[in-house]
């Protein structure tokens, strides 16, 4: 494995799981959208893609280069990392079937 692959103490980095999803999601401040877009990510990665996530979320009152290194315009938005290709959802994400196709996932069958 090249050294890409693995963090400087020689340990696996998350990415290499096989199947992760690396999701990050931007918000703004603790607003009623902000809290709504996360409970509705959260909810939805629990029940699709349980122990197979990463999420990470950014507030862009505390982080504004990082927005500006993933080119977030407007927020709510939800960036999905890996694995590829890179895609951006915005908005409160409570449409389950519009962010499971944005993360190229299939509702499950009940």
């Amino acid at each position: 494995m090249s050294p890409r692959g693995r963090k400087a103490n020689g340990a696996r980095r998350r990415t290499d799981r096989l199947g992760e999803y690396l999701l990050r999601l931007y918000v703004t401040g603790a607003t009623t959208r902000s809290v709504r877009a996360i409970e509705n990510v959260r909810r939805i990665c629990e029940e699709h893609l349980s122990g197979r996530y990463s999420l990470e979320v950014v507030d862009l009152y505390k982080n504004l280069p990082l927005a500006r290194a993933d080119q977030i315009l407007a927020t709510p938005t939800l960036v999905k990392r890996s694995p590829l290709p890179l895609r951006h959802l915005v908005g409160d994400l409570s449409n389950v079937a519009r962010v499971l196709s944005g993360l190229a996932l299939k509702p499950r069958l009940p």
